[in-house]
């Protein structure tokens, strides 16, 4: 078996979070400016058995797909033009920053921790890693 690894891609930050070996428990692993996201999972794919990837999948109340999806086609492209031996799922990322922010305050995170936004975006990617396993 193989890990799983989940992006919560965004303009400037991409949240990384990925599974043990097993695929059973999810981890926050980093945070990657978005400039160099495909740098760092040539090497991290390389390094490591990666057999799926999960891209948070951006929606509104209504189900339909929100603005910044158009942004997330570009790159789920060259995703795949790169990784084709790696399965792509997507995952419905709605509230996950809240949900982020939250799991800060519950942990007793200080305010400047909880105004990290590379922190909040690992933590996001975590949370549509953990939905997606659950999900499935």
């Amino acid at each position: 078996m193989g890990r799983i690894l989940a992006i919560d891609y965004g303009l400037k930050r991409t949240g990384i979070a990925v599974t043990d070996e097993m695929g059973l428990i999810a981890f926050g692993l980093t945070t990657v400016a978005t400039d160099d996201i495909f740098a760092f999972l040539k090497k991290y794919t390389t390094d490591e058995n990666v057999t799926d990837f999960v891209v948070g999948e951006p929606k509104q109340m209504n189900n339909e797909p929100s603005e910044s999806e158009a942004l997330i086609l570009p790159f789920l492209d060259k995703l795949v033009t790169n990784h084709p031996e790696i399965r792509i799922h997507r995952q419905d990322e709605r509230f996950t920053s809240k949900m982020a922010f939250q799991s800060m305050l519950d942990a007793g995170m200080g305010k400047k921790q909880r105004k990290n936004k590379a922190l909040v975006d690992e933590i996001s990617a975590t949370i549509i890693l953990q939905s997606f396993l659950e999900r499935t």
